[in-house]
Order: structure tokens, then C-alpha cells, then sequence
């Protein structure tokens, strides 16, 4: 299962981060509202973790927006405001399920477990196109006019940020951001390994898109 934790506490989502993955999950982790909504636009997630009170944009607004476009990919609130109108405006604005904070880890997984109980099949984001490039989020499959490949995950989350962004030219620290996370502890040269995996990979299954360098920022995706 993949999650989105969206906590701006910094302490808080490195230590939900680390007992997540514990307990095998993957997890995107972020810390405000504009980078919960490109995650929540250009990602595919099996369940999301959400504060109420972020910044730039909050939780609710969030929602609300994540619900307008038709997703419904289940959402837990997790928040410090716990009085019942709170409650009422978290549910009534799209959320699965309400965990007032201080929490227990063990209570969050037993609601985890809960919604995952439920009879409702999980959101498959369709794949993204690129010219003769698809990618499958919800299968890690990417696919190219002599076949197809299997992606890793931190592969899969990279090439979805290009394939979100054709012809955009992306910073080295946008790109560490997305993928990695906000305050990560990676070296650059993760990135530049990375890149270098993906562009085998297009290779591999020929396609009419590169992975172009651009000196001094960044990398930006174009067509050949």
C-alpha cells in the first residue's frame, strides 16, 4: 500500500514516515499544502494522512478540491482539533475517518486496517502519455514502442514528475523534493543515478522522449 503523509510537524512525519515504512508500507511524505496538492494531483495513493492545519493551504481546502475532481481515494484526517464541529467539518468534507492528535501509532494502523477492510475497490489512476511513452503508477510498467519494462518505486515517483511536467525544465531541488522529500538526507548524486536508470529505461523500450540536462538547474523532458 502506498501512502501520502501530509504533516507539517516536522518531528511528527519523520517519526509517522519511519513507523509506516516499518510496517511495509511506501510513503510519500510532505509538510505543506502546496506540495499535498501536486502529490494529490500527479500521484497515485492508496490512502492519505492528512493534517488539518498546513501551510499555504489547509487540509480541509484540501479535501475539499481532492473531492470536486472526482477522487476517491480514502483519506484520514489527522489533527489537533478535536471539538465535534471540527469533527463534523472534516467527515462532511470528504474524509474516511477522523484521529484527533496526541495519537497512539497503534490506534492509527487499527483505522488503517479498518478502511482497508472495506468493500471498495482502491482508485487506479489511468497511466500517463507522453508522445509513445505510457506509465502505469498503479503497476510501475512502463511502456514504449518495443515493449514494455518494470519500474522501481523511486524510478516510477521521478518519471511521474516528467511526465507530469513535459518540457518544463525542473530544478535538481524540486526534483529531490518530490521524490525524496522535503527535508530528505540525500546526496545529489542519487538524482544523477537515477536519471541515468530512466534514461536506460526509455531507451530500452524506444520511445521519442529524452531526459535532457539542464547545466546548473536542473533536467527538463523533451520530445526528439
Amino acid at each position: 500500500m502506498r501512502i501520502l503523509l501530509i504533516e507539517d510537524d516536522y518531528n511528527l512525519n519523520k517519526v509517522l514516515t519511519f513507523q509506516l515504512e516499518h510496517e511495509g508500507f511506501a510513503v510519500d511524505a510532505c509538510r505543506d499544502g502546496e506540495d499535498a496538492l501536486y502529490y494529490m494531483n500527479s500521484m497515485t495513493h492508496d490512502l492519505i494522512l492528512l493534517d488539518c492545519m498546513l501551510p499555504h493551504i489547509d487540509g480541509i481546502t484540501l479535501l475539499k478540491k481532492f473531492r470536486e475532481s472526482g477522487k476517491k481515494t480514502p483519506v484520514i484526517i489527522l489533527t489537533a482539533l478535536g471539538e465535534l464541529n471540527d469533527k463534523i467539518t472534516g467527515l462532511d468534507s470528504g474524509a474516511d475517518d477522523y484521529l484527533v492528535k496526541p495519537f497512539a501509532f497503534q490506534e492509527l494502523m487499527a483505522r488503517i486496517r479498518s478502511i482497508s477492510r472495506r468493500p471498495r475497490q482502491w482508485e487506479k489512476e489511468p497511466a500517463l502519455h507522453v508522445k509513445d511513452v505510457a506509465y502505469s503508477p498503479s503497476d510501475n510498467k512502463l511502456s514504449g514502442s518495443l515493449g514494455e519494462c518494470s519500474l522501481s518505486k523511486k524510478e516510477g515517483m521521478l518519471l511521474e514528475v516528467f511526465l507530469a511536467n513535459p518540457g518544463q525544465t525542473l530544478p535538481r531541488a524540486t526534483l529531490l523534493s518530490k521524490v525524496w522529500g522535503v527535508d530528505a538526507e540525500v546526496e545529489e548524486g542519487n538524482l544523477d543515478n537515477y536519471i541515468h536508470f530512466i534514461r536506460r529505461r526509455l531507451k530500452g523500450v524506444s520511445c521519442q522522449i529524452s531526459i535532457q540536462t539542464v547545466r546548473g538547474i536542473g533536467y527538463r523532458l523533451e520530445s526528439l
